[in-house]
C-alpha cells in the first residue's frame, strides 16, 4: 500500500510532480492540460499534505526515498520550491529513477546567510510559532508572501487558494517538519553532482527565492539550464503559466528518451 496519496493523468513517458510547503498537488491543476496530452504525469501529495497521511521523522533525504519507493522507475521530476528540494535531492540519491529534474523557485539553500540571498531565519521561525496558534492563517499568509510582488498578486493567491483548500487541510506536523527542512537543508555543494539534465526555472519578482540566486546556483551547477521569468514571484506556474509550459515541453522534448 502506497505511503503517499498518486493521482495520475495522461499517457507517455513519465513526469512527477512535487509540490511546495503548505500546498498539495491541486496547485498543479492549472498545468496539467498542457501535460497529459503528451506525457504520464503523476501528482503527489507529500505526507501531512493533502490526501496523504503524516509520516514522522522525516527530513529531506528520507522523503525523497519514500517518493523514490514509489513512483515510476524512470521519470521527469518537476519540484515547486519545497518540492524542488526534494526533487534535487532524489536526483542525487537516483539518478537511474530520476533521468530529468526541473525546480521552480527552488534553491539548495533556502536561508539567507552572509553572501546567499534567501529566506531570513526569523521568518521561518515566526512561521513556526505561528503555526502553533492558527496554521490556517499561517498558511493563508504564506500564500500571500509567495505572491507579493507579481503584478497579479491577488489573482495569484485566489488561485492557490482554490486549489489548496480543494483538498484536506495539512497536518500541523508536517508543517512544523516541512519548515525544518526549509531551515536547515543545505544542498550547495552537491549541486555538482547532479548527473542528469536540470532546468532551473525562478521568478525574476520572487522574494523567498531571489533572483540573484539564479547566478550563484548557475555558478555552482554550470551544467544546468537557467530561465528567469519576467514578471513572475514565486508561483510563476501560476502567473505565467503559458511562459512556463514552452520552457518545460522544450526542454523534456529535448531531454526526455522517446516512448
Amino acid at each position: 500500500m502506497a505511503l503517499c496519496d498518486w493521482q495520475s493523468h495522461g499517457q507517455g513517458p513519465d513526469l512527477v510532480l512535487i509540490h511546495g510547503w503548505g500546498m498539495n498537488s491541486a496547485v498543479w491543476s492549472m498545468l496539467l492540460p498542457y501535460l497529459t496530452a503528451h506525457y504520464r504525469v503523476h501528482c503527489v501529495d507529500l505526507p501531512g499534505f493533502g490526501g496523504s497521511a503524516y509520516q514522522p521523522d522525516l527530513d529531506i533525504e528520507k522523503l525523497a526515498q519514500v517518493l523514490l519507493k514509489e513512483s515510476p522507475a524512470h521519470a521527469t521530476w518537476i519540484g515547486w520550491s519545497l518540492g524542488g528540494l526534494v526533487a534535487t535531492q532524489a536526483a542525487l540519491l537516483s539518478p537511474q529513477r530520476v533521468t530529468g529534474l526541473v525546480t521552480i523557485a527552488s534553491s539548495p539553500k533556502f536561508v539567507a546567510e552572509p553572501g546567499w540571498r534567501g529566506i531570513k531565519s526569523a521568518v521561518l521561525t515566526d512561521f513556526a510559532g505561528q503555526l502553533e496558534r492558527d496554521f490556517s492563517q499561517t498558511v493563508e499568509r504564506f500564500m500571500a508572501l509567495q505572491a507579493m510582488g507579481s503584478p497579479t498578486a491577488r489573482k495569484d493567491v485566489k488561485a492557490l487558494k482554490q486549489a489548496v483548500f480543494s483538498r484536506p487541510e495539512p497536518d500541523p506536523r508536517a508543517l512544523a517538519d516541512g519548515l525544518a527542512m526549509l531551515a536547515t537543508t543545505d544542498l550547495r555543494q552537491q549541486c555538482e553532482a547532479i548527473s542528469v539534465p536540470w532546468l532551473r526555472l525562478y521568478g525574476r519578482l520572487d522574494g523567498l527565492v531571489p533572483a540573484s540566486v539564479a547566478e550563484a546556483v548557475s555558478a555552482l551547477a554550470p551544467h544546468s539550464q537557467c530561465e528567469v521569468l519576467a514578471h513572475s514571484a514565486h508561483a510563476p506556474f501560476v502567473t505565467e503559466p503559458d511562459e512556463v509550459v514552452d520552457k518545460l515541453l522544450a526542454f523534456l522534448g529535448t531531454n526526455l528518451p522517446p516512448k
